[in-house]
């Protein structure tokens, strides 16, 4: 069995620490939430530290109330102590830290890099140019019924004194793209958690340990690691693709699941490349 290791212990401290302070500051981790989750540059919450902070920061309470939430802690912290010791008693300290930070940036980078490109192909097809402020209120605008489900005169509603304050004149193209724009949560975005950071030191384990035998709890057969970790990423990948969530809740932010292990595959592709060059980490 990996012992825990310094850098990884450092960073389940960290991560828990924010964990309990969500849980005890504020009303239901609002005020933690709201400072250091990572939300779309659209809402006027987003600030740049956020980048940084969202990936020690995890879900705290069950949505729509119901209790604390262990699991997406719970979850992270096993497969960075699983994963994360053995890959830094083979990089030591300082270049496992760098390697993990890196692929959660990353992972946060490409994520909204993906939100831009979709918030770009909705916008695109309006046929009058709407400010970024008004986006930014149309995003914000809350369609919901009460019961989970958007409604478009609900929305319509909202859409009114923004239509009045910028003089938007919108015809129901622009509409039906406008509900679509506000349907895909630009304003509401915010993501936690470690998981892009860990799906690198994922990729890192499966190329630095590829005959290691891994088991999952609901699969009892062991498998090596450069069968399994593949094949979480290709799980996360159709679920991107599909929105069919298989083993993860609905909300699960795959693209920065898939960032975080893209960016570590090309970290280590780098450092394996240019092992005996002067560029190599000593």
């Amino acid at each position: 069995m990996w012992r825990i290791t310094e850098g990884v212990k450092h960073l389940m401290i960290i991560n828990v620490i924010l964990w309990i302070a969500t849980l005890t500051i504020g009303s239901e981790g609002i005020f933690m939430n709201n400072m250091f989750a990572l939300h779309f540059p659209l809402n006027t919450l987003f600030e740049p530290w956020q980048i940084f902070t969202h990936m020690f920061m995890h879900a705290s309470y069950i949505p729509g109330g119901g209790g604390i939430y262990f699991q997406h802690i719970l979850f992270n912290m096993f497969a960075l102590w699983m994963f994360g010791s053995p890959v830094e008693q083979t990089f030591g300290k300082r270049k496992f830290i760098f390697f993990y930070i890196s692929a959660g940036l990353g992972a946060a980078l490409i994520s909204l890099g993906v939100d831009y490109i979709s918030l770009f192909s909705i916008t695109s097809e309006l046929s009058i140019d709407i400010g970024r402020d008004a986006l930014r209120e149309i995003a914000a605008i809350d369609a919901s019924d009460g019961t989970g489900y958007l409604k478009g005169p609900i929305f319509v509603e909202g859409l009114e004194p923004i239509v009045q304050k910028y003089n938007l004149v919108i015809n129901n193209a622009d509409l039906n793209t406008l509900f679509e724009f506000n349907a895909k949560g630009f304003g509401f975005k915010t993501m936690v958690g470690a998981s892009g950071a860990i799906m690198g030191i994922l990729v890192a384990f499966g190329m630095l340990f590829p005959e290691s035998s891994l088991m999952l709890i609901f699969l009892p057969i062991p498998i090596k690691a450069k069968y399994f970790i593949p094949a979480i990423i290709g799980l996360d990948l159709f679920s991107a693709l599909t929105g069919v969530s298989i083993f993860s809740p609905s909300n699960t932010a795959y693209i920065a699941h898939l960032g975080g292990a893209l960016i570590g595959f090309l970290m280590m592709w780098y450092w394996k490349k240019n092992q005996f060059k002067k560029n190599r980490w000593d």
